[in-house]
Formats: C-alpha cells, structure tokens, sequence
C-alpha cells in the first residue's frame, strides 16, 4: 500500500551567502536516500538510536515536512506531488500518533473537541452524532464516556496517549503511523499500549508504521523491521528473521545492546565503538565504517546498496 523510493531530506546549514563562499556547503543529511515498502494490513517497524531520522521520516510520509527528493507512492499516486487542495484526503487516510502525550494533545479542549475535530472535519458530525462516535472510540481505546468533557491535564500518560490513540482513528484511516508512543511512559503502562495498538490493528485491519529506538519493542508488534542509521537503511527482514539471523554489524550491535532470551544476540560479542558520526556532509562511503568491526578499504569510499542477500532479507553491506 506505501512505496517509499529514494526519499531524501536535507536541511542547509551553510547560513547566508557569505557564509557559503566562505566555508562551502553544509549539508545535515537527515534521510539520504531511503527506500522500502509496507504491505497491506502489517505493522512495519522502523528503528534505530535518536537522531538517525526516523521521525523525519515519519513526517516526510505525512507531509508535515517538504522532500527534498524521492516518491511516496500511497496505493499507487505519489503523495508527495500532490497539490495543496488535496493534501486534506491525504490526512484522512494517514493519520499520525506523536512521541510525547503531554505536548501533542491541547491542553485547552475537551476530549469531544480534540477526538470530536476529526469527526466535523471529516464527516461533517455535529452534536449528538458526534459525541456517540466519540464515545465509540474511547472505547475502542479503553476510556470512558464520562473522559470526554475532561481536559488532557487530568488524565494520566497512558490515557494521554489513548486520546492521541483515538483522535488517530477518528479520520478513519488506512495507514497510522506511529512514532515511539511508549518511549515516554513507564514500562506496565508501554506494555498495555502496545497491546492495543496490536489489538487494534488486527481488528480494523490497519497498517502500520511503528517507530522506536527499542529493538525488542518493534520485534513485540512488527511483521517487518527497517534498521536505520544516520539517515541511512541498513537491513530490511521479517521480524523473526532479523532477531534469528541478523547480518548487517550494525543491527547486531543493537540486539546485542538489549539482548532478549533466545535472539541472536546471545551470541553478538561484537559491541561497536565510538560515537556515531554527524550526518553534515558525510563521507561518500558507508556511515557505518568508522565503527564497523568488519570493514574492509572499499567501505570508506563506496556506498554498499541496499541488496537482497537472502530470501526477503535486504542489507547495506560489502562483507555480507
């Protein structure tokens, strides 16, 4: 249902004119190029450690943010060249689900008015209407009908995070995207969201873009998982694939970070060292050598496509 093809965002850094003449250009390399696909009714998972672009990502796909280059095509039509007059359809059928509860939720409405906006801007339901349809999304969720003529402040993180939760599915989309909605609550409370999510999903025949730093979250709700890094996709497989037989250094490094009984990772004793690098201007080859246990000459100065190595298992890397 989405294909993402060789999408890309770049933020100039240079400053003004005299700053360029000066010192050249400066390019941060956000997403540098990125491709893969999510299938109809499957949980995709996107991971990898803060800053490497997966939130970028997400808004690129929602075109919260411009491109700078590359396709997003939605069952077929490139949403990216979309003109402005049809960008509202688009949020009808790719709704989003932020990181932080407390800031993505108004603190000055009611819970009818922010579940309740999607529903008048949709669908055009008032009144009685729309507070019956609200109070069948709170219960989707696990709330009460008696939340609605709450304000967010008086509701915990994890019921923050359920609003946000049911203001997504107001619109009634086909594709959420969800961009690390636990990273933020505790550990009892991640994993019952994580439950509905995946309860949800299943029922409503969702798609869904899951994004998180956390491995072993992604491998709870994914069918599929993307390992990004510094802008960059480094292995895309099956979830069961990726934690059996993981093959790019990077995303050994991660499992072995935050091992889990029977996974791959423990065996992994090829912990990678120093800090990854900033994506201004990068090298021309691949962003993990400086800190790749296996790099050979090539890797500084070609960048390893992303391949197919293996029956549905793609990888950026020379040695594998």
């Amino acid at each position: 249902m989405l294909e993402i093809k060789n999408l890309t965002k770049y933020y100039d850094l240079s400053g003004g004119m005299v700053s360029r003449l000066s010192s050249g250009l400066k390019l941060l390399k956000a997403v540098d190029h990125i491709d893969f696909s999510v299938p109809e009714g499957k949980t995709f998972g996107l991971v990898g450690e803060s800053g490497c672009g997966k939130s970028t990502t997400a808004r690129l796909i929602t075109r919260l943010i411009s491109a700078t280059e590359g396709e997003v095509f939605f069952y077929g039509r490139d949403i990216l060249r979309l003109p402005k007059r049809e960008v509202r359809d688009l949020r009808k059928h790719i709704q989003m689900i932020f990181q932080d509860p407390y800031a993505s939720l108004n603190p000055r409405m009611r819970i009818i008015d922010i579940v309740g906006r999607p529903l008048n801007h949709f669908y055009e339901l008032k009144g009685k209407k729309k507070r019956d349809r609200a109070t069948e999304l709170l219960d989707l969720v696990g709330l009460r009908p008696e939340h609605l003529d709450r304000y967010p402040h008086e509701f915990s993180g994890g019921q923050r995070q359920r609003i946000g939760i049911a203001r997504a599915l107001a619109a009634g989309p086909k594709l959420i995207i969800a961009d690390e909605p636990v990273s933020s609550l505790d550990v009892s409370v991640q994993a019952q969201v994580l439950n509905l999510l995946k309860k949800l999903q299943r029922e409503l025949n969702l798609s869904l873009i899951f994004i998180s730093h956390d491995l072993n979250v992604v491998g709870y709700l994914a069918d599929i998982v993307a390992v990004m890094y510094a802008g960059k996709i480094m292995e895309i497989a099956p979830v069961a694939e990726i934690f059996r037989a993981p093959l790019n250094p990077y995303t050994k490094a991660l499992l072995a970070s935050n091992p889990t009984v029977g996974s791959a990772a423990e065996t992994i004793r090829s912990p990678l060292k120093g800090e990854v690098p900033l994506p201004i201007n990068p090298p021309p080859g691949c962003r993990l050598e400086p800190r790749c246990p296996i790099r050979v000459d090539k890797c500084k100065t070609i960048e390893p496509p992303l391949e197919e190595k293996k029956h549905l298992h793609q990888v950026a890397c020379h040695e594998v």
